[in-house]
């Protein structure tokens, strides 16, 4: 299995966050014990960041050759600082994800991290990471991508893609200024609208945008990475066509054009049936494995892909194929054959 969305939290960032005065911080308890404070809960230092040596352990116990990191939400406020701050930090995250990637060949590689309060400074960064060993794209928050409109300014970032032959893995998120999340916590069933009703729903208007426009046609060695199955479009697409026949029955069929585009979805945190949707309405060769990087959802992703009536050819693609030839080019990965061994 290669893992095209495992979620990263770099221990350098520590001193960073201690000079914050909001969450997420880190703060003394009140047993003097420091601590990294979200929103939602607070952990000991030594569980608050992720370890190469953990992960790897875990990657040998799900069959993941090869995981590609990049900044957990959490941690995206380093993007929204002041420019100045920001282009430090994000240089700090992609530095550091390229030193793994070194250390353990084969086995890692990563999406860079950008300041995105000014685009010249955000396109100088990811071009230059990407001359770091193991770097492979750019994330970038999905909400720059919910209307044409809104994605204009992200062009920059993607005559960089396109010039590298570079992947943009677009991702659950807010721009700088953005109200995030949509719902509180005071609001019922608060976790379930924001985590998955709204993010679906996100995820499905940013593929429209980039599905259903002409935004990436100046981009054809750029490629994107939209993840939870690019939201409901699997489920979605066939009431587009009938609306499509109804009101612009001259117009090409959605379902046309979301099956020819180029953009690759990950089937994190779906199942079986799920994905036999999204084979249907994207074709095999457009979806790659994705876990989140934790235990859980590499159980989760195995045991969907096992169920799923997609046929072992389909399987095959999902689970290394697809993500082996997309980069092969940017990166080596780590043959399966050369991890049992």
């Amino acid at each position: 299995m290669i893992d095209m969305h495992t979620h990263w939290r770099p221990a350098e960032l520590a001193d960073a966050l201690r000079l914050r005065t909001r969450e997420p911080r880190i703060v003394r308890n009140q047993d003097g014990v420091e601590v990294l404070k979200t929103r939602h809960a607070e952990e000991p230092l030594s569980e608050a960041f992720d370890c190469a040596d953990y992960h790897l352990a875990r990657m040998d116990r799900q069959g993941v050759t090869t995981s590609v990191l990049s900044l957990r939400g959490e941690l995206c406020w380093i993007e929204a600082q002041p420019t100045e701050v920001s282009v430090p930090l994000c240089r700090l995250f992609n530095d550091s994800v390229s030193r793994i990637s070194v250390e353990h060949p084969g086995r890692f590689a990563a999406y860079a991290a950008v300041p995105l309060l000014d685009m010249s400074a955000a396109a100088a960064e990811f071009d230059r990471a990407m001359g770091l060993p193991g770097i492979i794209g750019v994330q970038l928050p999905l909400n720059a991508f919910i209307t044409l409109k809104d994605a204009e300014p992200m062009r920059p970032l993607f005559e960089v893609a396109n010039r590298r032959r570079a992947l943009v893995f677009i991702h659950y998120g807010a721009r700088p200024g953005d109200a995030f999340p949509k719902h509180k916590s005071d609001t019922d069933n608060y976790r379930r609208r924001n985590g998955t009703l709204d993010m679906q729903a996100s995820l499905s208007s940013a593929m429209v945008t980039l599905c259903m426009s002409d935004y990436l046609a100046p981009y054809p060695d750029a490629m994107v990475h939209v993840h939870n199955l690019g939201g409901n479009i699997p489920y979605e697409v066939e009431r587009m066509d009938h609306r499509c026949l109804l009101d612009t029955p001259k117009e090409e069929l959605p379902s046309a054009r979301f099956r020819r585009s180029k953009v690759y979805v990950d089937c994190n945190s779906f199942g079986p049936h799920s994905i036999e949707a999204a084979v249907r309405a994207y074709g095999a060769e457009r979806i790659v494995c994705g876990t989140d990087g934790t235990e859980f959802g590499c159980d989760w992703t195995t045991k969907a892909l096992a169920d799923a009536q997609i046929g072992a050819e389909a399987r095959e693609k999902i689970l290394y194929g697809n993500a082996r030839a997309m980069l092969a080019h940017l990166v080596t990965v780590a043959e399966r054959e050369k991890v049992a061994a």
